[in-house]
């Protein structure tokens, strides 16, 4: 560990490239409605941007949050242990439901949940110009507010030539990927088209981890003067192996790639495996944008958003009582289920830009509507064979708003200030009955105004900025699910109970300076982010998969950030960043779930425990990362790199226990790509090693516990993520 830190600090930060344009005034017409979200150079926000050049050079295995993962404060991880499939990242320690996500400024988030399910929208790196992560609250966002972070998508400009491009790629454990994309450029009259589609399948590395995802992208767009006028698809579909549950620590030692997914005996008492035991969703998006430049540096745009999601995920249940699903029979079977949705989201943004020597200013509004249905069918039973019966359905209606005014002033040519204020409204109905019966009956609103403040200094290869934010965030649909439950369980036991989950708020303080020449950079970022009800997983899972949450009265996340660059020739390059922080719960206290007897397991209450100040679950308290990248030759189409990634020790729960937590582990990672130039365009080759020395970790974890009142041993079940061995994957790209 110490090694590492001396070496990261030293190293750098963040690879950027650019992509230019031929036309300042088509860049500006294509890029304000995500230029309005994002910082700028002067915003005294902690960010970080991924170019199209980084983005391409990723392996073909690697989704977005993999490629992220070298970013600072940043940790990936994959459920199926491979770059394919389920994938997701944490900043800071904050979660993906304290992300937010937007894409051309339309938020990707769920509107339920707030989380954002990558595997949705697979293969983003092929058809992205872009990626800007903030870290803290950053800049105003829509939908689910920015509680940790955010990262700010776009896709590609528009290109001033006709272009094609194809991809394809594969790996070990059966992956392979192919992606192609081609489009018009800017005709003489305007118009443009582009349209990029990939696939991606894999076994995976754990059992059942397999993956089959594709995506398509289509963009049809006209240009004249100062009229801009796009209308994009984006559509995600995948296919893949529940594998939410992990693997047993029992089981690690014995084989790291089981997974008790679909597993049931049949008659003779063998064990058996049900072949489907699958997740399925379909997820597409239909943006429609218009820009128009107005004189004088002025720039209003307008965008229409549809989204429309469909999917289910279907499991193999073994030894269950038809009571469970309201079944009017006696006795036991095993059942085939699945758990369904469809959800429809509309939205319309609207921002005016104003840009001027001196003030940046902008103003918005944000108008959302979702809903959201969830019902459950059983397929088939051991008993009566097929079925097609509804056990449950209940739906949800969740609508908001938000506005927003943000300004920078030069006052100097040294000194910028910045403001803004953030208004949100938000509602949200929910009726309707849940998988174990529970009526999910429940509505309210919520209004949080949201500050911020700070300001900057440049001055020759110097820049200082400091700021302060506040921000707050409404609990969601699956928080208050699993609360709802819990709450009707207590008062079948007889107890008095309510839905008391809050909105939690942060205050964010950050103080940064940095240090850029030509052929040095270095940033040294101090951040405070305190807490005041904080939605903080307890560790445990729903039997979908989503952390369950409760409020914590008083947290905090304080930290620093050092990241380095240095290019000591034109041949080599150093990178490397270092986060080492503290994540603390103040007097924390544990409610554990209690029931009578190991046999009936008849909930009876929670048990109070106190475990004073300790730390939060899956919080690191030192992440870094080094690079080196060689260029051989001197220039530009060899390039050799070397990445290491050091994550520290994580706690599965809450109550800081040493027996339940992550060890510190350190993955290294390489590549080689070569580049030569083939008719028109260019052929690139490129080989790549994940986890070169094939270190045997896990990299994420849950853990539920129970108690007996009459006295029998705390009953423990966990899951644990096991991340590949040493793997390989090649790709050939050709473009013209």
């Amino acid at each position: 560990m110490r090694g590492f830190i001396l070496s990261a600090a030293l190293l750098c930060c963040i690879c950027v490239g650019a992509y230019a344009q031929e036309s300042k005034q088509v860049e500006q017409l294509d890029s304000v409605v995500v230029s309005v979200s994002r910082a700028g150079r002067n915003t005294p926000v902690t960010y970080t941007s991924v170019y199209r050049e980084e983005l391409r050079e990723s392996a073909p295995t690697e989704s977005l949050p993999m490629i992220l993962g070298l970013q600072p404060s940043v940790v990936s991880t994959n459920e199926g242990g491979t770059g394919l499939g389920y994938s997701k990242l944490t900043v800071r320690g904050s979660k993906g439901s304290q992300i937010n996500v937007t894409l051309n400024g339309i938020t990707l988030n769920d509107s339920e949940s707030q989380e954002v399910f990558w595997v949705n929208i697979p293969a983003l790196n092929s058809i992205l110009g872009s990626v800007q992560l903030q870290r803290g609250l950053g800049t105003s966002a829509n939908g689910a507010g920015a509680f940790g972070a955010s990262i700010n998508m776009s896709t590609a400009y528009v290109s001033p030539k006709p272009y094609s491009s194809v991809e394809i790629g594969g790996g070990s454990y059966n992956t392979g990927t192919i992606s192609v994309a081609s489009g018009t450029g800017l005709t003489g009259k305007g118009l443009y088209g582009d349209i990029a589609f990939s696939l991606g399948t894999t076994d995976g590395y754990i059992r059942n981890a397999w993956a089959k995802v594709y995506s398509l992208m289509g963009i049809a767009g006209w240009m004249h003067g100062n009229n801009s006028l796009k209308f994009t698809v984006l559509s995600g579909n995948q296919h893949t192996g529940i594998t939410w549950e992990g693997i047993p620590a029992s089981k690690m030692a014995e084989d790291r790639t089981y997974n008790p997914a679909g597993k049931y005996k049949d008659a003779d008492g063998n064990v058996c495996y049900y072949d489907n035991e699958s997740d399925n969703y379909v997820q597409t998006h239909l943006q429609l944008n218009y820009t128009h430049h107005f004189d004088r540096g002025l720039f209003w745009s307008t965008t229409l958003n549809f989204t429309k999601g469909d999917g289910f995920y279907e499991q193999y249940k073994a030894d269950k009582k038809f009571s469970k699903y309201g079944i009017d029979a006696s006795g036991k079977a095993d059942f085939i289920t699945q758990k369904l949705m469809d959800n429809r989201y509309s939205v319309l943004n609207s921002t005016l830009k104003y840009q001027s020597e001196r003030l940046n200013a902008a103003g918005g509004i944000y108008l959302a509507d979702y809903l959201g249905n969830h019902f459950g069918k059983v397929l088939w039973d051991s008993v009566a064979g097929d079925r097609d019966f509804e056990w449950y359905r209940n739906d949800g209606t969740k609508r908001e708003l938000t506005a927003f005014l943000r300004g920078e002033y030069r006052f100097a040519d040294w000194l910028t200030g910045y403001a803004e204020l953030q208004y949100r409204l938000v509602t949200l109905r929910m009726k309707g009955l849940d998988d174990e019966f529970s009526d999910l009956a429940y509505d309210t609103a919520w209004d949080f105004v949201n500050p911020r403040a700070g300001i900057t200094g440049r001055w020759g290869a110097h820049k200082a900025y400091m700021s302060f934010a506040i921000g707050h965030r409404e609990p969601g649909r699956s928080d208050l699910k699993e609360q709802i439950e819990s709450v009707n369980a207590l008062r079948a036991a007889g107890k008095e109970a309510e839905v008391t989950l809050r909105p939690e708020r942060m205050f964010d303080s950050e103080l940064g300076y940095e240090f850029s020449t030509p052929s040095f950079t270095a940033s040294l970022n101090l951040y405070s982010m305190e807490y005041k009800d904080m939605l903080l997983e307890t560790g445990k899972l729903s039997d979908s998969g989503y952390a369950i949450k409760e409020n914590v009265d008083r947290s905090w996340r304080r930290g620093v950030e050092l990241c380095a660059a240095w290019k000591p020739a034109d041949w080599v390059r150093l990178d490397g960043n270092i986060t080492l922080s503290t994540n603390k719960i103040k007097d924390y206290t544990y409610y554990e779930d209690t029931n009578d007897n190991q046999t009936n397991w008849k909930f009876i209450g929670k048990t109070t425990v106190n475990c004073g100040t300790v730390n939060m679950l899956m919080s690191p308290s030192s992440i870094g990362m080094a690079s080196v990248g060689f260029k051989p030759f001197g220039g530009r189409d060899f390039i050799v790199g070397l990445n290491c990634k050091y994550v520290g020790r994580q706690y599965w729960d809450n109550t800081q226990n040493d027996d339940l937590c992550i060890p510190a582990y350190y993955v290294v990672n390489c590549k080689a790509e070569y580049g030569l130039p083939v008719w028109k365009g260019k052929l690139t080759i490129g080989a790549y090693c994940n986890n070169l020395l094939n270190r045997d970790y896990y990299a994420d974890a849950w853990v539920y516990r129970a108690l007996f009142a009459d006295g029998s041993p705390e009953y423990i079940e966990e899951g644990l993520f096991p991340q590949a061995l040493r793997n390989y994957s090649v790709k050939i790209r050709l473009e013209f």
